[in-house]
């Protein structure tokens, strides 16, 4: 880890860091062994390069409790899977219901969509006490012209997980397509796209899943037909290069061009090492940092926590607060900590202005603090001990 040995990194809301070892071993191996271009010539490292593909397309689908491997579509990130879904599948006059929770992944493409007149929108706000959407709230939102209900699983601005069982289970009770961002909870959070009603799961690799940037999945539900759905981006694809337009054919009719098999089979591995430590062990970890966060926070003037506070705190959060402090802007009190204490966190709005309108910290935002699968209590103590000397 060189330099950056010593830095207390509580950004993992972001990004993961560290790296499990096994990720950049895989990395290195296939690039060493195997890595030619899957799908697009007859010999053995293009067929390897193809068999790593569907063996992580398999541990994936698997791991999200999914039913066809050929629906788990490689993306650049979970950005890129949202675009795919939206622009894939909604049509003109369509009407999407989503939350003021949501990253702006996707809040811009939506609103892009909405302020062209291709479709319609409503957001659905949360409460700031409990950092959560009511169902019900979703229900007296539909139309008749409600295509999409998207939802994020967890709050990247407060941690707290929302009811997204209960939503997909409305949603399937009407006809309605139930979209899950699970950026912030794959990995950590059980999820089953069957059990729970989910017809479009996008999520990014580099998160919980520990896996490398520049990757990402969408996975489809089988009850949603080809027929349905229109290619993001067109391109090469491997097989049927006769074809004046893109092949017809899942994973392949969504991933044009060539994908990034590196980054995959990073992601691959990371998957592994993650189930292989078990979530739920992983969730508990990262609740009692936050909940140790919370305890001590609370006790001191001038911090101000945002959702739920106080005994139990963490209980229903992934690894996610944030708080303001103080005199200190956000941006200060975040360039103070990286500068004086060497502890990396995320001043800001956090790409969720709906969020921060919502819960009183619009336009500065506020600090979010986010410990990882890797994080210890001794940095939540330095953190800590760093806002009682500032404070």
């Amino acid at each position: 880890m060189s330099e950056n040995s010593d830095v207390i990194y509580l950004d993992n809301a972001a990004t993961s860091w560290p790296k499990p070892p096994v990720v950049g071993d895989a990395m290195s191996h296939f690039l060493a062994q195997e890595a030619a271009n899957p799908g697009r010539a007859g010999h053995r490292m293009a067929i390897a390069a193809e068999k790593m593909l569907d063996s992580v397309r398999k541990t994936l689908t698997e791991f999200i409790g999914g039913t066809d491997l050929h629906r788990m579509v490689f993306a650049m990130n979970g950005t890129d899977a949202l675009n795919i879904a939206f622009k894939g599948f909604l049509r003109q006059g369509d009407h999407v219901i989503t939350t003021t929770l949501e990253h702006n992944s996707v809040s811009r493409p939506l609103q892009a969509m909405a302020d062209s007149g291709f479709i319609t929108l409503t957001r659905v706000d949360f409460s700031p006490q409990t950092g959560v959407i009511d169902p019900d709230d979703v229900t007296a939102a539909i139309t008749p012209q409600t295509r999409l209900i998207a939802v994020t699983h967890a709050s990247n601005v407060l941690g707290t997980i929302q009811p997204i069982r209960p939503v997909g289970q409305l949603a399937r009770e009407r006809g309605i397509r139930f979209l899950v961002d699970a950026a912030q909870t794959i990995g950590v959070v059980p999820i089953n796209v069957v059990d729970d009603c989910i017809d479009l799961l996008a999520f990014p690799g580099h998160k919980s899943l520990l896996g490398p940037t520049g990757t990402g999945g969408l996975y489809i539900h089988t009850g949603i037909g080809l027929d349905e759905l229109k290619a993001f981006r067109e391109g090469g694809t491997g097989g049927d290069s006769g074809s004046p337009t893109q092949p017809r054919l899942m994973p392949y009719f969504l991933e044009g061009g060539t994908p990034n098999t590196v980054g995959i089979c990073g992601l691959g591995a990371s998957t592994h090492y993650v189930a292989s430590h078990d979530p739920a062990k992983t969730l508990q970890h990262e609740r009692e940092l936050i909940q140790k966060f919370v305890d001590a926070a609370a006790e001191m003037e001038h911090i101000t926590l945002y959702g739920p506070s106080g005994p139990g705190a963490a209980s229903n959060r992934v690894g996610t607060i944030s708080f303001n402090a103080g005199i200190y802007s956000p941006q200060e009190l975040g360039s103070i900590l990286d500068d004086s204490f060497g502890i990396a966190v995320r001043p800001g709005l956090h790409c969720s202005p709906y969020a921060h309108k919502t819960i009183g910290t619009f336009p500065d935002g506020a600090v979010r603090v986010s410990p990882g699968h890797f994080s210890t209590a001794d940095q939540i103590d330095s953190l800590l001990a760093a806002l009682r000397q500032m404070v």
